[in-house]
């Protein structure tokens, strides 16, 4: 391999990590928002064959039913201030997506994967943060939770374990 081959290379991987660390925070967590596929729960109609991309993250009114749990719907997580995260703080979102703990003291439902999610970095966490305060403001309350003895007023999956 030759010099002029090395350096080539090496300018090429130096304009790749510019361009990456040139990336804005609310790009990342756009980025990661996506590959976490918050969209996949959080979206309205997201369990339908039409979600509504329009207003992204804005939650679902199609939740979970757990048994045992009860039935939850995926929260809208704009930064509308009475129906979305607008009251929280970037701490709070951030305790809530990586320990699964709400401000309120309330556990989310084991369909958040916030186990897997509590092993982002700080970093990651604050651009994800970041996207999530960027989203339009969406006024959209999402249905429940409903506590495993009442009906849901909403439609839900059931997801039932084997016997």
């Amino acid at each position: 391999m030759s010099l002029h081959n090395v350096t080539a290379g090496a300018a090429v991987l130096m304009m790749l990590a510019g361009s990456a660390a040139a990336e804005s925070q609310v790009e990342r967590g756009r980025y990661l928002a996506n590959i976490m596929d918050c969209g996949g729960c959080h979206n309205t109609g997201a369990f339908t064959p039409a979600p509504n991309l329009q207003t992204p993250l804005a939650g679902s009114d199609i939740g979970f039913q757990i048994p045992g749990m009860g039935t939850f719907y995926p929260p809208n997580l704009t930064p509308d201030a009475e129906t979305g995260l607008g009251k929280w703080s970037d701490d709070e979102i951030i305790t809530a997506f990586t320990t699964g703990m709400r401000p309120d003291g309330r556990q989310l439902a084991p369909a958040m994967p916030w186990m897997s999610y509590g092993h982002i970095n700080a970093e990651d966490a604050a651009a994800l943060v970041a996207y999530l305060r960027a989203l339009q403001p969406v006024e959209h309350k999402v249905p429940g939770p409903f506590p495993a003895e009442a009906k849901p007023d909403a439609p839900y999956m059931a997801v039932t374990v084997a016997q």
